[in-house]
């Protein structure tokens, strides 16, 4: 018998089969080559509009020149995690780097943004806690709430009054709170409050903290975040980031006070117990963050905006609804999730990837495509683009 016909996992063919059923089956398409605005997937030359890659860095002659430099003094591997003899000078060096650019005391680096969430509420929160969290929080922050054991309340999306309402019920609970959102909501592109969430967390007590993912390198004074952009510094305690979008790589950092961060490196189980970044990576990061804090960085933060206004600009005027974004993300509302996978799947046949997204991903009835310019996208790229999804979107009967 081979695993393929084992009956302790069969039930993983039925509920398939129930993906498929209701036209929600996808399959990874896979790139030959680099993450370019024009990018070969699946052996065919597509318009990339579903890349995180905002600021075009992931293959930046800058960042490869690094790379190469770090593999040759530092080799391939760190060799073992961080608390044990896994921390290289480079480590060290782009921690205090970032924290700097964010205008933190201290940082630490995770290996994926993934991780830098959920092993932050984790490492911070117990089952006397309380966390209060927004509806439309990432996954990595749900995830993280969970881990924790903390009673968890959640208010409806950028609701104020919700959220107070919850702090109110909540006044005089006896252990932590925290109160978290995403900078850059992800699947709906719209910015967080943060001042009038930061006044909410003054006067409830409660630790704030914000995941900055979609923000870093994008929002803010070179690309320093939500925070920046919203002119809170000082009032946030902790600062979540990635490393594998606008920054180009791979990884995630949190800033904040220096006893925070000592703090992670002694409890945060995903800092402990996975091996550090390779000096490449490392590398590619420490380049990149000195390429945003320059004239140049600053251009493509320029260019990035810009094609951010055409594009969405052309949506519109072809009927799309594009939700409350207010950044590069940019998602088009379909309602039908199987209707949603139809179009993009035409898309891409019509030489546009823009990725379908789902129940569980957005609620049941909230299907949309997720559609992300970057500063390396030509107009022409833009114009075709909006070309074919006008045209595909009239077909499937998405726009009139």
């Amino acid at each position: 018998m081979t695993s393929e016909n084992r009956p302790q996992l069969s039930y993983l063919r039925e509920q398939l089969a129930e993906i498929e059923a209701k036209g929600l089956h996808s399959r990874q398409r896979v790139l030959d080559g680099e993450q370019l605005p024009i990018a070969d997937f699946d052996g065919k030359e597509v318009i990339n509009l579903s890349s995180n890659n905002y600021l075009g860095l992931a293959s930046h002659r800058v960042l490869r020149r690094a790379a190469i430099e770090a593999i040759r003094r530092w080799g391939v591997g760190a060799g073992a995690v961080r608390p044990i003899a896994g921390t290289m000078r480079l480590h060290v060096e782009l921690e205090e780097q970032i924290a700097r650019f964010k205008g933190t005391p201290a940082c630490v680096v995770f290996q994926s943004g993934f991780t830098a969430n959920a092993g932050t509420v984790a490492a911070l929160l117990g089952k006397e806690d309380l966390i209060i969290s927004d509806e439309l929080n990432h996954a990595s922050i749900i995830d993280g709430c969970r881990l924790s054991r903390a009673t968890i309340k959640v208010f409806r999306h950028k609701d104020l009054a919700d959220c107070e309402r919850v702090l109110k019920e909540t006044e005089n609970w006896q252990g932590k709170k925290l109160l978290i959102t995403d900078g850059v909501f992800s699947m709906e592109g719209d910015i967080a409050d943060l001042p009038a969430l930061c006044d909410l967390a003054d006067r409830y007590n409660c630790i704030m903290m914000v995941d900055d993912a979609h923000s870093s390198g994008v929002l803010g004074s070179r690309g320093r975040g939500t925070i920046d952009h919203c002119g809170v510094h000082g009032r946030v305690d902790i600062q979540v980031g990635t490393l594998s979008k606008a920054i180009g790589s791979i990884g995630g950092y949190v800033c904040g006070s220096k006893d925070l961060i000592e703090f992670l490196y002694h409890r945060a189980r995903p800092f402990l117990f996975s091996t550090s970044h390779p000096p490449s990576v490392t590398a590619t990061c420490q380049a990149a963050f000195e390429l945003l804090d320059s004239e140049a960085g600053e251009k493509l933060i320029k260019k990035l905006w810009s094609n951010t206004k055409f594009f969405k600009g052309k949506l519109k005027k072809l009927g799309f609804k594009t939700g409350a974004s207010e950044t590069p993300i940019t998602p088009i509302m379909v309602g039908d999730a199987g209707k949603a996978f139809e179009f993009s799947r035409e898309l891409f046949a019509e030489g546009v990837l823009a990725m379908a997204i789902g129940f569980r991903t957005v609620p049941e009835g909230k299907a949309r495509l997720r559609t992300i310019v970057t500063a390396t996208h030509k107009r022409a790229d833009l114009e075709r683009a909006a070309e074919i999804i006008g045209r595909v979107g009239k077909k499937l009967g998405v726009v009139a």
